[in-house]
């Protein structure tokens, strides 16, 4: 793990390479995103089929599309009794959580004028979620549920087909999240489908969930034709650890998030040179032996960066400038920090809150803002299910109070048809 300290050149310039990390995302692959999203759009159900066999290396016909609901049945078969238990365990923390984000319709009287915002459920949600070097029942939980929250009655998974069938893990996790259609088709090939619609699969409005920079880049290209969470990148945590904090805890919470893939990025900012260093040698103590081992290694050679500073004010700044995924405060008395902290996806305060306790259980979502986008994007929430509608009602009475400031509004921007249409009521 590189080490950089405050009085070193190379800080600045390290700590500006890791704020703008997120810039290229998505401009490498843009051209063949592009073209299997029109592919797509104008050959349906024949292109998903050609571009699956393709990139998945499985032969698949229009009607084997859709999963059956005799095979998500059969998937409670191939699960132990205890790993069902957890995910319904997780589920119900899940829906507890996101039940408290719901909003509802509400009016309010100005004078004789009613207004307010009428808030309802999107008619179709996309969830996508992976295939390749891992299983993610986890995330068809955090992208479904809420979506059953909001009340969306169309539910949507889309994830890659395998040739020993979609996992047991994924089938249970999405009946349990209410999710109501189930397709085996993944890649840019599935977001497009989502977006477009074929014969087979009907569109949807909006997607959600996480993918590799292939569907990353296809959700970007679409927004506008369809609505999507947003746009994310590689895992990412940033731990901010003072003095007393346990080095194994740091070295371990770190390779949590680094096992996710060889492109995530975990970083360190602590006041206390000796810590950096004891948590980069326990680093390689504790990669030894994982069983993502080869993957974890390579996002700590690539990535990893433990800054040192000389107080908590200044790593908090420099965790405000690098707006984590993941922000770790293991700390004294962690709350101090928290109106300070501006910019995170997720906090997890105190020497006993690991990342993955909000990965399955604690509740709180895990589809997080990535690549800095923590500065302007939020968790996925309730809130990304549903759509808000401006409610206005004027009586004549009301009317008569506001039309001449409304008037000379119109007129000062030149749009005299917007005055008539106020004045014709009292003609």
């Amino acid at each position: 793990m590189k080490i950089v300290t405050h009085a070193d050149r190379s800080f600045l310039p390290s700590l500006k390479k890791v704020a703008l990390r997120g810039q290229a995302t998505g401009a490498a692959v843009e051209k063949t995103v592009q073209a299997i999203l029109k592919g797509v759009e104008r050959g349906g159900d024949k292109a998903i089929l050609r571009y699956t066999k393709q990139f998945d290396k499985v032969a698949l016909k229009p009607e084997a599309l859709r999963v059956t609901p005799e095979e998500v049945k059969n998937a409670y078969f191939h699960i132990r009794k205890d790993e069902g238990d957890a995910l319904r365990l997780a589920a119900q923390r899940i829906t507890s959580f996101h039940e408290r984000q719901r909003t509802k319709t509400w009016m309010y009287q100005d004078g004789d004028a009613t207004l307010g915002q009428l808030v309802g459920p999107v008619d179709a949600v996309g969830v996508y979620v992976p295939g390749g070097k891992a299983v993610y029942p986890s995330s068809v939980l955090m992208c479904a549920i809420p979506a059953k929250v909001a009340g969306v009655p169309r539910i949507v998974m889309v994830t890659p087909p395998q040739k020993d069938g979609i996992n047991p893990y994924l089938l249970v996790a999405a009946d349990i999240a209410g999710v109501t259609e189930i397709y085996r088709v993944g890649g840019v090939q599935a977001v497009a489908a989502l977006a477009y619609g074929t014969s087979t699969i009907a569109r949807v409005d909006k997607i959600v969930g996480p993918g590799n920079i292939y569907v990353a880049t296809a959700k970007r290209l679409l927004y506008g034709t369809v609505g999507i969470d947003m746009v994310a990148g590689p895992s990412e945590l940033l731990v901010v650890a003072d003095d007393d904090a346990k080095p194994a805890h740091v070295a371990a919470d770190l390779l949590c998030e680094a096992e996710h893939d060889e492109d995530a990025q975990v970083f360190l900012v602590t006041t206390s040179e000796r810590l950096a260093k004891d948590v980069s040698k326990l680093i390689e103590s504790q990669l030894k032996g994982l069983q993502r081992e080869r993957i974890a290694s390579k996002s700590i050679a690539r990535h990893s960066v433990a800054f040192v500073v000389t107080t908590m004010d200044e790593a908090i700044e420099v965790a405000n400038e690098i707006a984590a995924e993941h922000l770790t405060l293991s700390v004294d008395n962690p709350f101090d920090y928290l109106e300070k902290i501006r910019h995170a996806g997720a906090l997890f305060l105190g020497r006993y809150t690991p990342p993955s306790v909000a990965d399955y259980v604690a509740g709180p979502n895990h589809v997080l803002p990535t690549g800095g986008t923590a500065r302007f994007f939020s968790p996925l929430s309730v809130n990304d299910y549903v759509k808000v509608s401006n409610i206005v009602h004027y009586t004549k009475q009301e009317l008569a109070k506001v039309k001449d400031p409304l008037i000379r509004l119109a007129q000062i921007e030149g749009f005299d048809a917007h005055a008539k249409s106020a004045q014709s009521r009292f003609s």
